[in-house]
């Protein structure tokens, strides 16, 4: 009798205790992740588990996206509401653009990858390698992802992202069973609040404090290269873009690639123009406006003074090319012709801006070796 009675009261403990952890999970108060400068995403970390919002998926979405990022076995609130869930820490991984590798690899997990759309546009040698070891698997195109290859890989999650709601693979994806979540950095309008990104992938292995440590590394080595900048002892005039069957296009002057011209202490020539995309112009106004300009960056994909004038001789009129003050980032190409500058580009913010300040004032940073950036053959 004694014996029974000494159980039921070890059940009775053993269901209080269970109902009291129950409810300190249940009704836990979270914290929100510090988010300095990226507007399209946030995270409130709970014991256990983490909530992500990703606001922008992509420009003009309507309603946010919201993520679950629980470990195995905790138990969450019964009326917490979610599109995916995804446990964490993330042990194999399917990326979608080129701008995720390098946030992989800054928290030593590109081992972690298992498949890709396009291997041939990854340029970073790291990653490489892995995949000419045959561990990453190719999975065509990213609007038509080969999606019976990625269900045999069986990834613990899927990162894509989109130009607009409509998605058929990652709709096909998710009815398997494998979560897909969007990932939003290209709608940022700064260049830190791209950077940022790296604690959306930070949340997802566990790894949000290393991911707040690059995060603050690189944030500091931007603010003090713009401060450099500021010193400097002329402001230079700069336009951007090419022209494409006679419309010349570049960057508003409200994008994160005019940021970095304002940030490098120059004078971008369409400062005042705001909009999305690219600034669409005829060839004589701009040639009206920017043939005394100093400098000309981002060239399309020029990669020569020859290629520049075999597209067109009117190029030449340009102060910028008289004196070959003409940068392109498509001379820096990985080992099989994936530009540099849109994979790393994003992540890196303060080495563009260490380009563009070597660039337009050299006396600043006369050792800076360009990583994007480079003039023209």
């Amino acid at each position: 009798m004694k014996k029974i009675l000494f159980i039921i009261v070890l059940v009775i403990l053993h269901s209080c205790k269970n109902e009291s952890e129950s409810k300190k999970t249940d009704n836990q108060n979270g914290y929100d992740v510090a988010i300095e400068n990226a507007s399209g995403f946030s995270i409130t970390r709970f014991d256990g588990y983490s909530v992500m919002k990703v606001n922008t998926p992509w420009p003009e979405a309507k309603d946010p996206f919201i993520y679950l990022l629980k470990e195995e076995n905790i138990r969450i609130p019964e009326d917490l509401e979610f599109d995916q869930e995804v446990i964490v820490p993330v042990q194999k991984i399917v990326v979608t653009s080129t701008t995720h590798i390098p946030a992989l690899e800054a928290l030593n997990e590109e081992r972690s990858l298992v498949g890709f759309p396009g291997l041939n546009y990854i340029s970073s040698e790291n990653t490489r390698s892995l995949i000419d070891n045959g561990a990453v698997s190719e999975l065509g195109q990213n609007e038509n992802i080969n999606t019976e290859v990625l269900i045999d890989l069986s990834p613990d999650v899927v990162i894509g992202f989109a130009i607009n709601a409509s998605n058929k693979s990652f709709e096909t994806i998710q009815k398997t069973g494998i979560p897909v979540i969007y990932n939003g950095d290209w709608t940022e309008l700064t260049p830190l609040g791209k950077a940022e990104w790296i604690k959306f992938f930070g949340a997802l292995y566990g790894k949000e404090e290393k991911a707040a440590e690059i995060f603050q590394n690189i944030k500091s080595e931007y603010s003090e290269a713009k401060k450099l900048a500021q010193s400097a002892k002329n402001i230079p005039n700069v336009i951007s873009g090419s022209m494409y069957n006679d419309t010349w296009y570049m960057p508003y002057g409200n994008s994160w690639q005019a940021q970095f011209i304002k940030d490098a202490n120059a004078n971008y020539l369409y400062s005042e123009t705001k909009g999305n995309g690219s600034l669409s112009l005829a060839f004589e106004s701009v040639m009206e406006k920017a043939e005394e300009a100093e400098y000309w960056i981002s060239s399309g994909q020029f990669t020569s003074y020859e290629q520049l004038f075999k597209e067109s001789e009117h190029y030449k009129r340009f102060k910028a090319v008289h004196e070959e003050n003409v940068f392109s980032v498509s001379l820096s190409q990985g080992a099989t012709g994936g530009v540099i500058f849109y994979e790393l580009g994003p992540h890196r913010p303060d080495l563009i801006l260490k380009d563009l300040i070597s660039i337009f004032h050299p006396e600043l940073l006369p050792n800076h070796k360009q990583v994007f950036y480079k003039a023209l053959n």
